[in-house]
C-alpha cells in the first residue's frame, strides 16, 4: 500500500517509480543515450569554428540541416545512407522509430540561431549550455536519475544539476562571471526541464543566449 501512495502522489509524477525494465533495456536506453549526446557535444565545436570564419560556419550548419533533413527523407522512404542512416537509428528513441527523428534538426537550427541573434560571448554561451548542459543533463538523468518530482516533468534532480553545473563551467570559462555564469545555469536549468522534447534544442540556446547578453550590459 505505501508504494502505491508514493507512485500516485502529486509530490512524484507516475513516471518517478521503479520502473519495469529490465537490464537489457536500460542498457538499451543508455546506449541510445550516449549516442544522442554525442552529437550533442559536437555543436560545442560551432563557436569556435565561428571566430575563425564566422560565414563557413553558418553555412554549413545551414548546410547540415537541410543535408540531414534530406537524407532523412531518404531514410523514412527505404534508402539507407550509409552512416547517417545507422546513425540516426542509433540515436532514436522509441517515439521516433518510424517518424522522422527532428533531433539533429533542431539542434543544427538552435546553434544557427544563437549565432545570427547574438554576440560571440552571449551566443556561445548559449551553445555551450546547449551542448554541455542539456548533454549532460540527458546523461546523467538516464544513467543515475532516481529522484523525478512532478515539477520537473518527468526529468530527473540528478539531470538538472548536471545541467547547472556544465553549464556554469562553461559560461564562467567564457565570461569569467560568476553573475553571468550563474544567470546562464539558472535559465538552462529551468528551460532544459519543461516537456518541450526536441524543441529545447532551440529554445535553450536562444534563451540562455538572450539572459546572458542582458546580465553582460
Amino acid at each position: 500500500m505505501k508504494e502505491m501512495f508514493i507512485e500516485k502522489s502529486i509530490v512524484f509524477s507516475p513516471s518517478s517509480a521503479v520502473r519495469n525494465s529490465g537490464p537489457v533495456v536500460i542498457l538499451a536506453e543508455a546506449k541510445t543515450e550516449v549516442v544522442r549526446k554525442a552529437i550533442h557535444f559536437l555543436i560545442a565545436l560551432s563557436p569556435g569554428m565561428a571566430a575563425v570564419n564566422y560565414p563557413l560556419t553558418v553555412m554549413a550548419l545551414m548546410a547540415g540541416v537541410v543535408g540531414y533533413t534530406i537524407m532523412e527523407q531518404l531514410r523514412l522512404a527505404g534508402v539507407e545512407v550509409p552512416l547517417i542512416s545507422s546513425l540516426t537509428s542509433m540515436a532514436s528513441r522509441p517515439r521516433d522509430m518510424g517518424n522522422f527523428i527532428l533531433g539533429p534538426v533542431t539542434l543544427g537550427i538552435g546553434a544557427l540561431l544563437a549565432l545570427l541573434l547574438f554576440p560571440s560571448p552571449a551566443a556561445c554561451i548559449g551553445i555551450y549550455a546547449l551542448a554541455f548542459g542539456d548533454g549532460f543533463a540527458g546523461l546523467v538523468g538516464k544513467l543515475f536519475g532516481r529522484i523525478r518530482p512532478a515539477f520537473l516533468f518527468g526529468k530527473s534532480v540528478e539531470g538538472s544539476l548536471a545541467c547547472f553545473t556544465a553549464t556554469f563551467i562553461s559560461a564562467y570559462l567564457v565570461s569569467q562571471s560568476y553573475l553571468v555564469s550563474l544567470s546562464a545555469a539558472f535559465t538552462a536549468t529551468a528551460v532544459e526541464a519543461l516537456p518541450l522534447e526536441d524543441y529545447d534544442n532551440v529554445a535553450l540556446p536562444l534563451v540562455v543566449g538572450a539572459v546572458v547578453r542582458l546580465a553582460l550590459h
